[in-house]
């Protein structure tokens, strides 16, 4: 740029006038000032520059100036001039910028080497079986999306020991694995092992609508439905896949209902699976207090008759409307298989259904069901019927053959194991067990 200042000593005025580099001066100023500089001007004076940056640092160069009392000063020719000086780089970036590169290069080597040490250091361990059905995985944001910040409100159910937490929230449920495993089976694994095609709109665990956490009650028609559902599940899970899984935990709360209300078991984590004419190879004690067969407690193998015990408990419960083990008075029988066993004795086994029922029941279903139930808790393995014997009794197309009270024996009744119970003050050695089981459940992998 270039710049002119004039003061006219006849007109007593100053003109700063402004144009870039090669352009001719302009007729009209860019300042103008009318002002008297003669009681200002010496005889003598020094003409010179100043400048002032502001806030901000920089830098004023001039290339060049000419100057005239009494007549225009000397134009200036761009050729003339010296070059704009160029700023001088600073040896400190030549030497920060490499360092500061190999730093960033470091620290994402590090952290690419440390996800992947973490990964797998806590990489799930699957069992060789498991590999062949990949579990479905969901990504934390949808989870905490689904169940708007994992509030109680959306709580489906929590696990036998308070170790987990299960949420749906009107959301479709979708798992692929082998053809096999279909809905019509009356199966929901949801941890992903052995599954199929599952299509649930969730409407909650069973045990809320037998317990009272909700309102609504089911009535007599749609328990037996979901009875007959779990009973298919298990047997397709005993003898008709191509290995024999042991499901280890049917319990009420591990029954989750689809929108049509039909029962789907569900959380396998303690199931276990072995080849057809073999034994488990594990022998840790695991499952739920109530539910688990008297061989358990003394160094049993889980098998498919410790299911069927468990699935008895889970007649009565459903049938009942009351848990496998509930504390009472000292009068008051605390074992549902006792509660409804001395109503047998009575002759008035339908008087122990669940009161939410009413009337409004199927008097024959509803007495095969609490008498299956008994029958399944025998003590002897051997007594008790198979999940394929169990259908057909469901089903009605294999009537329940007759038994007598003399020929039952029930696990608390024989004295010869932890359940070995005969009035309400020995419930606290029962839940005292509960404390051993979890141990076990724990080192099971639960």
């Amino acid at each position: 740029m270039q710049v002119w200042v004039d003061y006219d000593g006849v007109q007593k005025k100053i003109n700063v006038t402004l144009a870039p580099m090669n352009v001719g001066k302009p007729k009209i100023p860019l300042l103008s000032l009318s002002r008297d500089l003669s009681p200002i001007i010496n005889d003598e004076v020094y003409v010179g520059f100043s400048a002032s940056t502001g806030s901000v640092l920089s830098n004023h160069y001039v290339l060049g100036w000419s100057f005239k009392i009494n007549g225009q000063a000397p134009e200036l020719f761009q050729s003339q001039l010296p070059d704009l000086p160029r700023k001088e780089k600073l040896k400190s970036y030549t030497i920060a910028l490499p360092v500061i590169i190999v730093s960033l290069v470091s620290v994402t080597i590090a952290g690419v080497v440390y996800v992947v040490k973490r990964k797998r250091n806590f990489a799930e361990l699957l069992e060789d079986w498991e590999l062949d059905y990949a579990p479905q995985r969901f990504k934390y944001k949808d989870l905490y999306i689904a169940t708007k910040g994992f509030k109680d409100k959306e709580l489906l159910g929590t696990g036998g020991f308070g170790n987990k937490r299960i949420y749906f929230r009107n959301c479709e449920y979708r798992e692929t694995a082998p053809q096999e495993f279909s809905s019509t089976h009356g199966l929901l694994p949801a941890e992903g092992r052995a599954s199929s095609r599952v299509r649930v709109h969730a409407n909650g665990s069973l045990d809320k609508y037998l317990f009272g956490q909700l309102q609504a009650t089911l009535s007599w028609s749609q328990r037996f439905r979901v009875l007959k559902g779990v009973a298919s599940g298990l047997l397709y899970l005993h003898e008709e896949w191509e290995k024999v899984v042991v499901h280890r935990d049917v319990k009420a709360s591990n029954v989750l209902l689809d929108r049509e209300l039909n029962g789907r078991l569900g959380d396998f984590g303690l199931a276990r699976l072995y080849d057809h004419g073999t034994d488990a190879q594990t022998t840790h004690v695991a499952g739920t207090i109530g539910y688990l067969a008297p061989e358990n407690f003394r160094g049993g193998k889980p098998t498919t008759s410790t299911d069927v015990f468990a699935f008895g408990a889970f007649l009565l419960e459903v049938a009942c409307g009351r848990k496998p083990i509930q504390p009472g008075g000292p009068t008051e029988d605390v074992l549902l298989v006792d509660w409804v066993f001395s109503h047998w004795k009575r002759g008035q086994i339908l008087e122990a259904r669940d009161p939410k029922l009413r009337t409004e029941y199927e008097a024959e279903e509803l007495e095969l069901v609490l008498k299956l139930g008994l029958l399944c808790s025998h003590s002897a393995p051997t007594a008790r019927p198979s999940m394929r014997q169990i259908v057909q009794y469901l089903d009605g197309d294999v009537p329940l053959p007759e038994i007598s009270a003399s020929g039952l024996t029930f696990a608390h009744r024989d004295g010869s194991n932890v359940f070995a119970m005969t009035s309400p003050a020995s419930v606290g050695n029962a839940f005292a067990q509960s404390s051993f089981v979890a141990d076990s459940v724990l080192s099971a992998g639960r």
